[in-house]
C-alpha cells in the first residue's frame, strides 16, 4: 500500500469516527455487536496499548512515589495498597480482598476487603504485571453508561480462589462513552466504610454547583492515558503525577472575580476557602470497639454527618505533608511566600499502637468484622505484614488517636459562597490568631472600615 493509499484510509477511518461520535456513537460498534465484547482485547482493536498503559496508573497501583509528604522513603511507592492511617486502619495487603469467618450467631459469611473497588478480577490483584493482568482490567466499569454493577461482587471459583465478577455483556460494551458522575461515584463516593464516609460530599445539583451546570467528573479530572489528574490534598497521596487546580487557564485562572478585591485575595485564599463553606461525612471512628450491625456482623463505632453539615477548619497549606503516627495534615505559614488559607474536613480515629515503637499498627478486618475481636485483626495484620513477635504486638496494642486533615474540594457553591463579612467580622469564619496574625494585624482584619462601602453597595443592590 503506498503512503497516499494509507494515508486516506487513516484519514477515513479518523473521519468516521468523528461521526460517529458526533452522532452519539461509540466508533467500533458495529464490530461489537457482530463479534461480543471479549474484555480488553476488544478496546485494544481500536485502542492498542491502553490495557498496558493503564497498569502504570494509580488505579491499578493503588501507590505511587510520593514527594510531599514528611517521614516517608521518597525511593518507595506509597497508596492505598500499603499505607496505615486511621480513616481505614488497614490497606490492600493486610485486607486483600476474601471471604471472613463465619458469624457466631448467624453461621453466615461474606467477602470483605479494601481493594473491592480496584478495577481487575482480583486474581490479577493490585500492582500486578503482565498478560494476566492487561485482560483482566475492568475497562466497562469506568466507560459503560450501561454497566450492571450487580455483576460486579466477589465469588469463589472452582479451585476456590476469591474472584471479582465483571459485566462483560455485549449491552455493556455498546453504551460506552464519557465516564458518568455514577461510574466514578461507586467508588468514590463509598469509599472508607460507606456512603459519605470518607470525602463526606456528594455530587448532584443541588449539593454542588458544578453539577448544577451539568458537569461530570472527568470534566475537570481529565485524564490523559488514562493518568488522572488530581488536588493536593494532604491524605491523599498517591497520584499519577499530574494535579488540577481551580485556577488553571483552562478552568478559573488567577484572576477568576470581576472584583479586583476579590482577586487580590486569590493570592492567599483558597478558591475553597469561599466557595467551599461546608462538609460533611464521618468525623469519628473507633476500630477498637466495633459494633453489631443488624446483619450481625460487626463494623467500627463511627459518627458521621451529612453532606453540608459540618463546618470546615482553616489552616495554612502550602503543599506540603506533616505526617506522625498522630497527625496527618497540612504544613505551611503567613510567611512562606507559598501557603494559602485552605479549608480541610477534620477527622479523628482510634486504633492500636505498638507499645514499643509507637507506630500506627493495621488491622485485618475480617475477624472483628465476624465477631468483633479487634485484636484478632491487629494480630492477623501484624502475621501478613512479617512483624516480629505478632502475639505480643497485638496483646500489647495501645489504643490511641489520630488526626488528619482531608482536603474540601467538592460542594462548590457560587450562591452561597462567603463574602467579606462571613471572615473579617470579629465573629467570622476565621481565627485570625490560629492563622498566626498579631493582635494588631486582627483589630485592622476586623475593622469594618475594610468592608463597610462595598457592603452598604452590594445590601443596596441586593434590597
Amino acid at each position: 500500500m503506498s503512503k497516499k493509499t494509507t494515508a486516506a484510509a487513516v484519514l477515513g477511518l479518523a473521519l468516521a469516527a468523528t461521526t460517529a461520535w458526533a452522532a452519539g456513537m461509540h466508533p467500533g460498534k458495529e464490530s461489537i455487536e457482530k463479534s461480543g465484547y471479549k474484555g480488553p482485547e476488544t478496546c485494544e482493536e481500536c485502542h492498542p496499548g491502553s490495557a498496558k498503559g493503564f497498569l502504570d496508573t494509580v488505579h491499578w497501583k493503588h501507590a505511587s512515589k510520593v514527594t510531599n509528604v514528611e517521614g516517608i522513603n521518597a525511593k518507595e511507592e506509597y497508596g492505598m495498597k500499603n499505607r496505615i492511617y486511621v480513616m481505614c486502619n488497614g490497606n490492600d495487603i493486610v485486607n486483600n480482598l476474601k471471604e471472613i469467618p463465619k458469624s457466631p450467631v448467624t453461621g453466615k459469611s461474606k467477602f470483605s476487603g479494601c481493594n473491592t473497588c480496584h478495577p481487575g478480577n482480583h486474581l490479577s490483584d493490585v500492582g500486578s504485571t503482565g498478560a494476566a493482568a492487561e485482560a483482566a482490567v475492568d475497562c466497562l466499569v469506568c466507560h459503560s453508561t450501561d454497566y450492571d454493577f450487580r455483576q460486579r461482587k466477589p465469588f469463589k471459583n472452582e479451585k476456590g480462589e476469591v474472584v471479582m465478577g465483571q459485566d462483560r455483556s455485549t449491552k455493556a460494551a455498546l453504551a460506552i462513552g464519557k465516564p458518568t458522575v455514577k461510574n466514578c461515584m461507586v467508588c468514590h463516593e463509598a469509599a472508607g466504610g460507606g456512603v459519605i464516609v470518607k470525602r463526606g460530599f456528594s455530587f448532584t445539583k443541588d449539593t454542588d454547583a458544578h453539577a448544577a451546570k451539568g458537569m461530570v467528573c472527568v470534566d475537570c479530572h481529565k485524564a490523559k492515558n488514562h493518568k488522572m489528574p488530581t488536588g493536593h490534598d494532604p491524605n491523599n497521596w498517591a497520584n499519577d503525577g499530574v494535579f488540577v487546580s481551580c485556577s488553571d487557564t483552562s478552568c478559573h485562572g488567577v484572576k477568576p472575580h470581576k472584583d479586583a478585591d476579590l482577586n487580590r485575595h486569590c493570592a492567599k485564599i483558597a478558591c475553597q476557602t469561599c466557595h467551599i463553606t461546608r462538609t460533611g461525612g464521618a468525623f469519628a471512628k473507633d476500630f477498637t470497639v466495633w459494633e453489631q450491625t443488624p446483619d450481625k456482623f460487626y463494623e467500627p463505632t463511627t459518627l458521621k454527618k451529612e453532606a453540608n453539615e459540618t463546618t470546615p477548619v482553616y489552616a495554612w497549606y502550602n503543599g506540603t505533608v506533616k505526617n506522625t503516627p498522630h497527625f496527618i495534615g497540612p504544613k505551611g505559614s503567613k510567611k512562606d511566600g507559598k501557603s494559602k488559607i485552605t479549608p480541610f474536613k477534620i477527622f479523628q480515629g482510634k486504633a492500636y499502637y505498638n507499645k514499643q515503637t509507637g507506630e500506627l499498627l493495621s488491622m485485618d478486618f475480617a475477624q472483628p468484622m465476624s465477631d468483633g475481636d479487634t485484636r484478632a485483626g491487629v494480630l492477623s495484620a501484624a502475621k501478613t505484614l512479617g512483624l516480629k513477635n505478632p502475639e505480643k504486638i497485638a496483646k500489647e496494642a495501645v489504643p490511641g488517636w489520630q488526626t488528619i486533615y482531608f482536603g474540601s474540594n467538592h460542594l462548590v457553591t457560587k450562591t452561597k459562597a462567603l463574602y467579606c463579612a462571613n471572615c473579617h467580622a470579629p465573629n467570622g469564619v476565621l481565627n485570625f490568631k490560629d492563622l498566626g496574625y498579631s493582635d494588631k494585624e486582627i483589630l485592622k482584619l476586623t475593622s469594618p472600615e475594610l468592608f463597610m462601602e462595598k457592603l452598604a453597595q452590594k445590601q443596596k443592590e441586593d434590597w
